[in-house]
Formats: C-alpha cells, sequence, structure tokens
C-alpha cells in the first residue's frame, strides 16, 4: 500500500535539487554567511512579489510578528485583538510584550476572523488588529482596513501560511501597515530551516524593524534600543531566492489540487468543505474539512482520522485547542463556550495531504479512502 504524507518536501527539492545545490556552494564558498548582498537581493524580490515597498528579512515567522508589534511601540497595558484558532506564535507574542491577547471568534465557512464582532471587542485600550489568513485563505480586509482606519488601530497581516494569497487582486502582506510572513519548510514559500519576514510600505517602521532585529543598532556597536537577534542567514536567503522563482507555478497547483478536492468531495455527506470567500483567492497551504458529529455520538472526526491512517492516507488536526482555552491564558478569563464557533471548529477539523507535486492518483486514493472512513464511522 502506498503511503500518501500529508506533507512533502522531498517531491519538491527533486525537482530544484541541483539549483539548490548551486546556490548553497556559491554562498559557502564567498564566507559571507550573515547578512550581505544575498539577503539584501531576497528582500527586495520577496516585496516585489508581495507588491511591498520594503521588506525586513528576520530568522521566523514568530520573530516577524514579534518585531512588527514592538516597531509599533506595543508594549504592557496595550490589547491586541486576534483570533483565537491559529498557532500560538499569533497571541505568544501580544503577551511576550507585556500586551494583552483580545480573542474574537472565527468564521465557520473561511475560519478567520469574524469581523461582524471585531468592534465590539474595542476598548480605549485597543492599539492593533493582527488577522490571520488562515491555511492560505485571505480575511477580508475591506472592512478590517475601513473599521482600523476609523479607530486609528494598526493591522498586522499575519500571512505566515498565505504567501501569494491576494484579496480583491492585492497580495496579502500589502494591505495592512505590516505584513508577516514565515519561510518554515511547509510553508507555501519553505526555506530549509527556519525563516521570515516583515512587508511594510511606511519607510520608518522599515527602518526600526532593521534596527531591533540586529541588536537595537543602525551603526555598529552604537546601540539605540534593546533589540534582538533576529537574522535570515544567508544560506536561507538564498534557498529562498531559487523557490520564489516557482511560487506561482507551485500555488497554482494548490489550487488546483482544492478545486479538485471540491469537485470530488461536494457530494459527501457529514463533510463541509472549506471556502473561498467571492474576492478572495486562497493559496492552500491546507486543505481542510469539518466533519461533522451527530449529538451524542463520540467524535466523528478522530475516528476518520485512524480511518484513513488504515488506508494509507496521512491528515492532520490543525488546531484541536483554540487558543482561548489554553492553560497558559486561563488569567484572561475566558470560559468555555464562550467562542462557541472556534470551540467547535477545533473538534471538527482535519487537514487532508496537499502539497503542488500530489498526483492525481494520489487524489484519487485520498478521496476513496476518506469515503470510506467515513461510511465506516
Amino acid at each position: 500500500m502506498n503511503v500518501i504524507p500529508s506533507f512533502n518536501l522531498t517531491e519538491q527539492y527533486k525537482l530544484i535539487s541541483e539549483e539548490i545545490s548551486e546556490v548553497s556552494l556559491e554562498i559557502l564558498t564567498s564566507g559571507q554567511y550573515i547578512g550581505g548582498d544575498t539577503v539584501k537581493q531576497f528582500e527586495q524580490q520577496f516585496a516585489g512579489y508581495i507588491g511591498s515597498d520594503h521588506c525586513v528579512a528576520c530568522n521566523s515567522g514568530t520573530d516577524a510578528l514579534f518585531l512588527a508589534l514592538r516597531s509599533l511601540g506595543i508594549g504592557a497595558g496595550d490589547e491586541v485583538i486576534t483570533t483565537p484558532f491559529t498557532f500560538v506564535s499569533t497571541a505568544e507574542v501580544i503577551c511576550a510584550l507585556g500586551a494583552v491577547p483580545v480573542f474574537v471568534d472565527i468564521e465557520p465557512q473561511t475560519f478567520n476572523l469574524d469581523l461582524s464582532q471585531v468592534e465590539a471587542a474595542l476598548t480605549k485600550r485597543t492599539k492593533a488588529i493582527i488577522p490571520v489568513h488562515l491555511f492560505g485563505n485571505p480575511v477580508n480586509m475591506t472592512p478590517l482596513m475601513t473599521l482600523a482606519q476609523a479607530h486609528r488601530l494598526w493591522v498586522i497581516e499575519d500571512c505566515a501560511q498565505a504567501t501569494g494569497a491576494k484579496w480583491d487582486g492585492q497580495p496579502v502582506g500589502s494591505i495592512g501597515h505590516l505584513g508577516c510572513f514565515s519561510f518554515y519548510p511547509t510553508k507555501n514559500l519553505g526555506a530549509c530551516g527556519d525563516g521570515g519576514a516583515i512587508t511594510t510600505n511606511d519607510v520608518a517602521l522599515a527602518d526600526r524593524l532593521r534596527m531591533l532585529r540586529d541588536h537595537g543598532q543602525r551603526q555598529r556597536y552604537v546601540y539605540e534600543e534593546i533589540g534582538v537577534n533576529s537574522r535570515l542567514d544567508a544560506l536561507q536567503a538564498g534557498i529562498l531566492q531559487v523557490k520564489l522563482r516557482y511560487l506561482e507555478t507551485w500555488n497554482q497547483q494548490r489550487q488546483t489540487i482544492a478545486h479538485q478536492y471540491q469537485q470530488w468531495l461536494s457530494p459527501l455527506p457529514g463533510i463541509i468543505l472549506p471556502q473561498e470567500i467571492e474576492g478572495g483567492e486562497s493559496v492552500w497551504n491546507q486543505y481542510t474539512v469539518r466533519v461533522l458529529t451527530p449529538e451524542g455520538a463520540e467524535n466523528q472526526r478522530d475516528r476518520v482520522k485512524q480511518q484513513l491512517q488504515k488506508h494509507g492516507v496521512g491528515s492532520t488536526i490543525y488546531y484541536p485547542i483554540p487558543l482561548h482555552l489554553q492553560p497558559i491564558y486561563a488569567t484572561l478569563g475566558y470560559q468555555a463556550g464562550q467562542l462557541p464557533i472556534a470551540e467547535q471548529v477545533a473538534q471538527e477539523v482535519l487537514s487532508l495531504p496537499m502539497f503542488p507535486e500530489l498526483t492525481i492518483e494520489q487524489q484519487q486514493q485520498v478521496v476513496y479512502a476518506l469515503k470510506e472512513s467515513m461510511v465506516k464511522t
């Protein structure tokens, strides 16, 4: 039986191994491993791809979010509105600066922030909103930016899973005041290690971000602020330059796979398929369905996952416990039932295999296995 993983990096590497080896050898031979022309070139290329004036590379998507908040002066006592259904980094960095995450429920169709509930969550202490373009599906940024402008709030786009996604024809990361990206290997544009970047059209913010990522110095050994060591190394920048050339093709392949899933799975009872909203163009970092559980029954999602494994199909659960119910946020006072959509979705979501090199035969096996798994549950 052929085993189909949730994600496969080796197939992608086979396609570009010679280019990766060539650029890696050039950088290793150069002796310039931190900063330098390779990093600057990648920053310029990535800014051009996103459609932003500036790109500041750093060493992870988590640091991108942290540095973005730091650059805006957000700190103790400030409130930042975000989603509870995301990776912990989104809220983790808020707390790391002494600020308070304010969680707002999500839309069941897109898994993204429910914008209709954001305004009610605003207080005098609200300084920023972090929308997360989850699983590659863009947030409806038009009303969000209108709301932010009306209340003089910063918008930091968490684009970790959405490099190349677009809202109303505009790439995510170029719409808010700052865009934060992760180049973790499983992302649409992934490094061979950790990496991240912040995009912005604000020259002053870009300048401050460059200072903060390098120990708070603009001039060597002259420290203006307490900074951090968050530099993208040249080797990762070189690899990302190679991969950036293929990103549009890979994203199109993901879209083709997603649309095929939609077609083949649409009649399947007990499953709710992910949806793109009008005006949005997803890049499908994940293809995540909801497996419904009849009232009073045991969790069907967990059973389906086990059955898929028996059929040789990998699947992943993101995220089984929403952030507002995590032990580290118990002091914030959220109770079970307070954000009902996020809590329900967390019990239902299941991500099927999704990577550009997924073949039509493999996808057919996934669909067959899912249908068989639903029958057996």
